[in-house]
């Protein structure tokens, strides 16, 4: 049930003691997970409250709270803007309700921070950069995650995994994630200490500064591109190429040479765990919203392209070269088998699917040593048997007798120097076998 900021007003007089508020309002949040408000109290000071809506939430708010304490006062004094601070908490059965002293800023939209000037960017590109030169013990102090980069490539082709089981992600998108994931190359870069959740509204801004830096809840060592997929997603590049130019000159370390294609892809697949939290809480308007958003991502990737990711080439499917014909919504390529039979078959002669040896009356019969297994090369060859249930009942055999079949570039001995017998010989009068295939021919295109 959704707190109204009244009763937030109420809640945060219990965890803050003297504070005694004269008026409040709502504050922006992610409605799906906090009721928020903001509040003024008595001496004129601003204050925030946060509460969760569920105990997921709730355990979020408790990981900032750790990871706020780690950030000490002198490392606090070298960051280029503020961290929140939490005043106080009231705790109410599973659920933790969160203080904190108001920051000054307010947060804008992606359009118009990407309309902003220069200096804009340039606060930007900085505070990215002093966020990932944070050291790597704040983290590890923590008891954060940190990751190495082929853990953390593993860790995304298992969250991509876990996406695919949903039957809702378009095979275009499967099939360009995964090539990412498995290109090594793109994968080498130098762990750092990442926000983990940034975006625009975790930006505070006020005029052309960004004052205040928000929503730590989700600190790691791990890919600084995570960082940079919001920009990435803004599709302004001018934008984008400011605060990269910013971030690499704020930076100690120079950022690796594909960090942009790793932000792309973090970027996208951001849809995916969208969706995937959609499915794993069985909201459905949000898993409308989010088949929705890539369907519409595949489509522009099918017109456009869409942005480089892999470092290697994407390979065609099979079947898109001239001469090929595709079979539209069955997920296979169906490619013409070209003529050349052996004897000089013409164009437009019918090459058989299959060859079948009769098997002589009164011969043994021939083991799997002699003659290679039934194999139909693809799925379109799945109807060329025909059932013993749907045969006329004066055709069928007493007895099921297996026939010895090859593909035509199988057959004969495995040293290929005996060819059994074609399927000319088959149903002449000295044939007393029964074929357990029916064979289809297929016209040369």
């Amino acid at each position: 049930m959704r707190r109204k900021p009244i009763e937030l007003a109420a809640v945060a007089t219990a965890a803050v003691p003297g504070l005694t508020p004269t008026a409040v309002s709502s504050a922006p949040d992610d409605p799906a997970d906090f009721d928020s408000a903001l509040l003024l109290d008595s001496e004129g000071k601003r204050w925030r409250v946060r509460s969760p809506r569920h105990s997921e939430a709730s355990t979020r708010l408790e990981t900032e709270f750790m990871v706020l304490k780690a950030f000490t006062p002198g490392i606090r004094a070298e960051l280029p803007f503020l961290m929140p601070t939490v005043a106080g908490t009231v705790r109410q059965g599973a659920l933790t309700t969160f203080v904190y002293s108001h920051l000054a800023g307010a947060t804008r939209s992606v359009e118009e921070l990407s309309a902003g000037s220069n200096e804009l960017a340039q606060e930007i590109g900085s505070a990215l950069g002093a966020i990932h030169d944070l050291p790597h013990s704040l983290v590890s102090k923590a008891d954060l995650p940190s990751y190495t980069p082929n853990e953390f490539r593993q860790r995304r082709l298992n969250e991509l995994d876990q996406a695919a089981t949903t039957g809702k992600i378009p095979s275009v998108l499967l099939r360009r994630w995964e090539h990412a994931l498995e290109d090594v190359s793109l994968w080498r870069f130098n762990p750092c200490v990442v926000h983990g959740d940034l975006h625009e509204d975790n930006l505070l801004v006020e005029g052309q500064r960004v004052t205040a830096v928000t929503g730590w809840t989700d600190l790691r060592i791990g890919d600084p591109a995570d960082d940079i997929a919001w920009l990435v997603a803004s599709n302004e590049q001018g934008f984008v190429d400011a605060v990269l130019r910013h971030y690499t000159s704020a930076r100690r370390d120079s950022p690796d040479n594909h960090l942009l294609r790793r932000a792309a892809l973090s970027a996208e697949f951001a849809l995916a765990q969208f969706l995937v939290k959609g499915v794993a809480s069985g909201d459905q308007g949000m898993i409308s919203e989010a088949e929705e958003m890539l369907s519409s991502l595949a489509g522009d990737i099918v017109e456009h392209g869409g942005q480089p990711i892999s470092v290697e080439p994407l390979p065609q499917p099979a079947g898109t070269a001239a001469g090929a014909e595709t079979g539209q919504g069955n997920g296979f390529t169906v490619t013409p088998i070209p003529c050349d039979a052996p004897g000089g078959a013409g164009r437009g002669e019918a090459i058989p699917a299959v060859h079948v040896m009769p098997i002589p009356a009164g011969g043994a019969t021939p083991t799997t040593d002699s003659a290679p297994a039934v194999a139909p090369s693809d799925d379109s060859l799945g109807q060329a048997v025909r059932p013993e249930a749907d045969m006329p009942s004066e055709k069928r055999s007493d007895q099921d007798v297996p026939a010895i079949a090859s593909s035509e570039k199988d057959r004969g001995d495995h040293d290929g120097s005996h060819a059994y017998p074609s399927v000319g010989g088959a149903g002449t009068a000295d044939d007393t076998s029964t074929a357990a295939l029916k064979i289809v021919d297929l016209k040369t295109f």
